[in-house]
């Protein structure tokens, strides 16, 4: 069988872009990923690279005098490889954001609709404990007396099926909203006394996850290659009765965890354990590859940040359900109406080049 993907040694002057992109704000952001690694380090991905194999470059990094050093530093400590799929098939990135919206810490008339705190009785299923005939993508379960079974969904949990376990921590005004802080696993809260709240990711009901511009593609109320967060949203604005008919398609359900807006220019703690970065985080399927790995990515018809064709160095600090692959990731483009109009219309075609640590790269050599 073909591998789903190979690593082709290059060099950094055969990048398009590399000369061209000021690396300073993925130094920083591969910093913040060293400083974490040596407290815990992240779990080593499908392509192969350890902790051990990062250690001599995460501690060049945190002793460099600054982000002046940012490309003699990585041309120094790593060396590129593409990464090219079967029949040349090239890769993909889309667009994420952190949303910032109005909510309450109460329910009012105005504010109805709820993100809910992780539920006591949802555990992580594994290999231990997974029960008989349970569906083996479930990753959550609901732990009863009678043992693990599938938790409640999206529709049942919304129709009240956790009512009892009071679960609510903050109300926002609309549920198209609340899905999607769901999609984008974080939000910023602005309160009604002025304070700013941040919730990222806890855990989830452990179904599949179903987008809606899919659902809307199938029943043809969006053409497939127009589906786009803007057009999704435009359609549930003239369509409220349907709302739950689509959302409720989606069976994942996410609960959250508040955390402190620390740093405004700074994103959302993500799954790397680090706040993310605008413009230099980038989600990946953690499955493939491991958190704190630069990439740099290239795709010429994303051209919406600053006028010009998309050259970047980024650096893996989250994943996402929907990000399978090796050459598929998810570009975090800040917080805010801005950054999600941004995030939105994000769908293209990229080239995907893997910067492995020059202390394993000769492994990777053909």
């Amino acid at each position: 069988m073909e591998p789903a993907f190979r690593l082709i040694p290059t060099r950094f002057d055969a990048l398009t872009g590399w000369r061209r992109d000021d690396p300073a704000p993925a130094f920083e952001a591969f910093c913040r990923s060293a400083r974490q690694a040596q407290m815990k380090p992240y779990r080593t991905g499908a392509v192969g690279l350890s902790h051990a194999d990062f250690e001599h470059a995460y501690a060049a990094a945190l002793a460099e005098e600054g982000p002046a050093y940012a490309r003699s530093f990585f041309e120094a400590h790593f060396r590129p490889f593409r990464i090219a799929q079967p029949e040349q098939q090239r890769g993909f990135v889309t667009g994420f954001y952190e949303p910032v919206v109005a909510a309450s810490p109460v329910r009012t008339p105005q504010f109805r609709f709820p993100l809910r705190r992780r539920p006591p009785d949802l555990v992580d299923i594994t290999d231990e404990n997974r029960a008989l005939g349970l569906d083996p993508y479930l990753a959550f379960g609901r732990d009863t007396p009678d043992g693990i079974v599938e938790y409640p969904d999206r529709a049942a949990i919304e129709k009240g099926a956790l009512d009892d376990q009071h679960l609510d921590f903050a109300w926002l005004k609309d549920p198209v909203d609340v899905f999607f802080i769901h999609v984008q696993g974080a939000a910023r809260l602005l309160m009604p006394d002025g304070t700013q709240r941040r919730v990222t990711y806890a855990a989830k009901s452990g179904q599949r996850f179903t987008g809606p511009g899919s659902i809307l593609a199938d029943l043809g109320e969006i053409p497939r290659e127009a589906v786009t967060m803007q057009r999704i949203r435009s359609w549930f604005r003239a369509n409220p009765a349907r709302v739950d008919e689509i959302l409720h398609q989606n069976r994942s359900y996410i609960f959250f965890k508040e955390a402190a807006v620390e740093d405004e220019k700074l994103g959302p703690i993500a799954a790397a354990k680090v706040p993310l970065t605008e413009g230099r985080s980038l989600a990946v399927d953690r499955l493939i590859h491991t958190f704190g790995t630069p990439f740099f990515v290239e795709a010429p018809d994303l051209d919406i940040f600053a006028g010009r064709p998309f050259e970047r160095l980024m650096v893996a600090q989250d994943t996402g359900s929907a990000i399978v692959g090796a050459a598929r990731g998810d570009l975090f483009t800040g917080s805010g109406a801005e950054a999600g109009e941004l995030a939105g219309v994000i769908r293209h075609q990229a080239d995907f080049t893997i910067l492995v640590p020059a202390a394993a790269a000769a492994r990777y050599q053909p």
